[in-house]
Order: structure tokens, then sequence, then C-alpha cells
């Protein structure tokens, strides 16, 4: 009876981890899945055609990777420009993937690309609000005033001192900083770095700072006028 007893057991164990097998394999493929996200971009970026990522507001948006908005081909773009990956387009492919949020606290704001990310994300019905300096936010070919007309809330500073942050939270989940002004200028022709990064601990400490300046910068506690002098 010893005998048959150990090759039962041996067939049972055996067939209990075939069937547990497909369980264990999803289960891996959702870890690999929910790894973390860390990704270091470097300007001047290489300039290529970002019109696959901007044009339709009902796009499918890239939660898989760089690789799943990439176009196999220029298709309907009759462009020049280089159609491939870019430190830009990689960049914009961050912020695409917001879905409920979207706290940008930037510097200088003029970079078409990006300004039309932004209003794309609106569009879809993501909340946005920035945090910008109010002396470049009045510069030519800044961003802001066109953000503020398409109804997306902008909030700036009133100090000496400047807004010098440069940083993007998508989703409450993946921060986006680093010392890329976002204008043409910088993602051109100068040396920048970019960290896109998940990690809840980081973001959360960005996500305090944002909502502390956000607040500071409510417009009801603006001074540019002092108040009147009542007249007794």
């Amino acid at each position: 009876m010893r005998s048959l007893r150990w090759p039962v057991a041996v067939a049972l164990g055996l067939a209990l981890a075939l069937e547990a097998l497909p369980a264990v394999l999803r289960w891996l493929r959702g870890e690999r899945r929910r790894r973390p996200r860390r990704e270091v971009l470097f300007f001047p970026s290489q300039v290529t055609c970002t019109e696959a990522l901007l044009q339709a507001p009902d796009a499918p948006l890239a939660a898989a990777g760089p690789s799943a908005l990439t176009p196999a081909a220029p298709g309907g773009c009759q462009c020049s420009l280089p159609h491939g990956e870019s430190s830009l387009s990689s960049l914009l492919r961050a912020l695409l993937t917001a879905r409920a949020s979207l706290e940008l606290c930037l510097f200088a704001f003029s970079s078409p690309q990006l300004g039309r990310a932004v209003q794309l994300l609106h569009q879809r019905g993501v909340r946005v609000r920035v945090i910008t300096d109010c002396d470049y936010m009045a510069l030519n070919g800044s961003q802001i005033g066109l953000l503020r007309k398409a109804g997306i809330q902008v909030r700036h500073d009133q100090d000496l001192g400047y807004m010098h942050h440069k940083f993007a939270i998508v989703d409450k989940k993946v921060l986006i900083t680093g010392s890329l002004n976002w204008t043409t200028q910088a993602i051109q022709n100068n040396r920048e770095n970019v960290l896109i990064m998940e990690d809840e601990e980081y973001v959360k400490v960005f996500l305090e700072e944002f909502e502390r300046i956000w607040e500071e910068f409510n417009p009801t506690k603006y001074t540019f006028f002092p108040q009147e002098k009542k007249i007794h």
C-alpha cells in the first residue's frame, strides 16, 4: 500500500501544480506590468513630427510604453520632419497618459507642442491646473494665455522672486521633473534633463508643494492694487 501512495501523491501534486500554473503566470505578468515607471530624458531633443500624438482628441493613449503610439509610417502627415522617437515625443506621451488630473508648476511655458498636449487633455475632461511665473507668462509666445482662454485654471506669483519650479504630476501617480523649461529654445537647443518616475513617496512631496503654492497664489490674496484709504 505504501508503495502505491507515493506515486498517487506525486501525481496529485503535479495535477495541482499544473492547475495553478495559469494563475501564477497571470500574476507574474501582472507584476511585470505594474513595475513602477522610471525614465530619464535628455535634451536637446531631436526634431521629429509629433502630429500622431496631438491631432485627435479621441486618439488612443500610451499606457504600455513608447511603442504604443509610434506611427508605423508617416501616414496622413505630409510634413518633412522625421517620424520617430525623440525626447520631446516621450515627454508628450508621458503627459498624454493622464486620465483624471494634471498639475503643472512651470517657470516658462512656450512650447506649442506641449501647449497643445495640455489643451488636448483638458478637452478629454482631465482636470488641469497650472502654476507659473508672473513675469514669464506675459512674454511673446507664452502658452499661458491660450490655456486660460481654453478654460484651464492658471495661478501665478506676485512677488519679486521667480516661481522657478519645473515639474508636472500626472494622475497624482507620476512625477515629471528636471531642469527643462517648457520652451522651444530649451527643448531644441539646451542641454537639459527630465526624470519621469512613478514613486508614491516623491509624488506625495511634490503634490504637497503644488497645493501649498496653489493656495498661496489664490487670486483673492493678490495685493497688486492697494486698498483705498477710508475717508472719515
